[in-house]
């Protein structure tokens, strides 16, 4: 009985350790920017062709100088970094130099978008036949990923802001908790987990939804909604934590 209990796939105990759960949880996010960062180029593309044609590469121009225009305005200070604009260049710095340095695409890019000399011949002329066409689009993708990194960078320094909300959010749920527990409320474990499993896609949200955003827009009006509802699920799920420890 101990030799079957011990191969039942179904009686194994399978524990996550810190390093692989950290691994685990850095290898998610890094899909989850990434994926922003597609989404956000390919809103780009369409709207470059359906929705802002006349506009054209002057759109993602236009909205990296938004964005920077917004953290110079509001973030002069920020826990994260004592000088913001510093901290956010790093990020956009770093961002262009792995994605377009390190892989060589800059170059490429700069090789096959020089007209070919009179008479040249070769693979080069073919290629900038071809990339001729889409070269706004090529770099507005450049830009839409300057504009992400400053987006990045802007919810890096905004965290502190999520962090305030969730200690209101826990000192407020565990008061409630206490209440109800000497009051002999009712707990509901329908609210309590509900509440649990909605915290981490609501900070999962924010990030998301704010980097994909085709349209420049006050992080104020992502950052503080999303941190609100994140507060209240923490509320809610430390207020309704079972009745005794």
């Amino acid at each position: 009985m101990v030799a079957e209990a011990s191969t039942d796939p179904r009686r194994r105990d399978f524990r996550q350790g810190l390093i692989s759960w950290s691994l685990t949880t850095l290898a998610h996010g890094i899909k989850w920017l990434l994926l922003s960062l597609v989404f956000s180029v390919l809103t780009e593309w369409v709207g470059m062709t359906f929705w802002w044609p006349d506009q054209g590469l002057d759109h993602s121009r236009e909205m990296l100088a938004a964005e920077l225009g917004y953290l110079q305005a509001d973030f002069g200070r920020s826990l994260v970094s004592s000088d913001p604009a510093r901290f956010t260049k790093t990020v956009v710095d770093r961002t262009y130099y792995v994605l377009f340095e390190l892989t060589r695409i800059a170059d490429f890019i700069e090789w096959v978008g020089r007209a070919p000399a009179a008479g040249e011949s070769g693979l080069r002329p073919r290629l900038y036949a071809v990339f001729k066409p889409v070269a706004e689009y090529v770099l507005a993708a450049v830009q839409v990923t300057q504009v992400f990194s400053v987006r990045l960078a802007v919810l890096v320094l905004a965290m502190p802001v999520f962090v305030m909300f969730t200690l209101v959010a826990i000192v407020d749920g565990l008061v409630k908790r206490d209440l109800r527990r000497w009051g002999g409320g009712r707990e509901s474990s329908f609210v309590y987990h509900w509440a649990k499993r909605s915290a981490l896609p609501l900070l999962v949200l924010t990030w998301v939804i704010y980097l994909a955003l085709p349209i420049s827009l006050h992080p104020s009006f992502v950052v503080l909604p999303f941190a609100a509802l994140f507060a209240l699920s923490v509320a809610v799920t430390a207020s309704t934590f079972k009745k005794y420890l």
